[in-house]
């Protein structure tokens, strides 16, 4: 979805292969089988929209190695040339290791991420925005999985597998990249966490803020950081707000006037300049009727003195009738 959008850059990171069992996933296709996740990624979306840049890394991030590749790509510089470091990260990963590790690397560099998953079921999922030091890390507020210590790749029975439903999965997508973009272009509101439930077609959002407490140490630096900045930030809040107002009253609200459409006040005894105006047409036009000027004077009506004497010499007329 973000290729067809055109996103400028995208780093892919993955160090499994595609498998059949993979072609539920609204992605792959099958003579992709045996290709690492991310090189048949790049093919494919090169496809679609070869003007991104697509950039391949085939490695576990759950590894030390791998950790450190992951957080130093972050901040490289593309090797088209075209960004520096990245704008957000997407975590679209299936357990809570690869999650906790996205986190770690994002508080360090203070890098804002959105996560996202689907229930084991099928029927559910959920999308989220973390901010460094503003919202709720994974660490803040983690699953009961991550809390109580448990391997979780211990509760995972032999020969069995999540349920996957290519509904749920291309809802959930679809609401992580639309989330996405809203932050990346600035418009609309962004959600900071929106739940789905298929089965009541239920929405559930909420707010997240950061655990004092979180057993992240650079959550709780990041935490620090957004506290002393506060003051600065509402103070130019203010003064945004502020220069918005002034500048909402001084300009027009329309530059241009097309149509010479003019506001008169009602009081105005001016509208020789209006009438002048109007009376001007267009290169080409011509009038069909006659200008208001040109239309005769109504006679004027005989003052009420002359009605009076026209009366009182009829009157003398009868009078000189009845006589005779």
């Amino acid at each position: 979805m973000l290729t067809r959008c055109g996103i400028g850059r995208l780093l892919l990171y993955d160090y499994d292969t595609v498998e059949l069992a993979n072609m539920n996933r609204l992605f792959f296709r099958p003579e992709q089988v045996g290709m690492t996740k991310t090189d048949a990624a790049v093919q494919t979306l090169s496809g679609i929209n070869p003007d991104v840049v697509l950039e391949s890394y085939s490695l576990n991030i759950t590894t030390v190695k791998g950790f450190e590749t992951f957080l130093e790509s972050l901040k490289a510089r593309s090797s088209h040339g075209r960004s520096t470091g990245v704008d957000l990260v997407l975590s679209c990963v299936d357990n809570y290791e690869a999650r906790m590790v996205v986190n770690q690397a994002c508080n360090e560099l203070g890098q804002t991420w959105m996560e996202s998953g689907v229930s084991e079921d099928a029927v559910s999922g959920h999308i989220q925005l973390l901010v460094p030091g503003e919202t709720a890390c994974f660490a803040c507020a983690p699953p009961l999985v991550v809390a109580s210590g448990v391997d979780e790749r211990t509760l995972k029975r032999e020969g069995v597998c999540a349920a996957s439903l290519p509904t749920t999965m291309g809802v959930v997508a679809g609401l992580l990249v639309q989330n996405a973009l809203k932050y990346l272009l600035n418009f609309g509101q962004v959600s900071p966490y929106l739940g789905y439930n298929s089965l009541k077609d239920y929405f559930p959002t909420m707010e997240m803020r950061p655990n004092p407490q979180c057993s992240n140490p650079a959550c709780v630096q990041r935490q620090k950081e957004y506290m002393d900045s506060k003051p600065a930030r509402d103070a130019a809040a203010k003064a945004k707000m502020e220069a918005e107002a002034s500048a909402a009253n001084e300009c027009p609200v329309h530059l241009d006037n097309e149509w010479n459409i003019s506001v008169v006040d009602d009081e105005d005894t001016a509208t020789s300049s209006i009438r002048s105006t109007a009376d001007v047409l267009p290169e080409g036009l011509v009038r069909e009727l006659p200008a208001a000027d040109l239309y005769p004077e109504p006679p004027a009506a005989a003052s009420s003195s002359a009605i009076d004497d026209d009366l009182e010499e009829l009157q003398r007329q009868l009078d000189a009738l009845n006589s005779s």
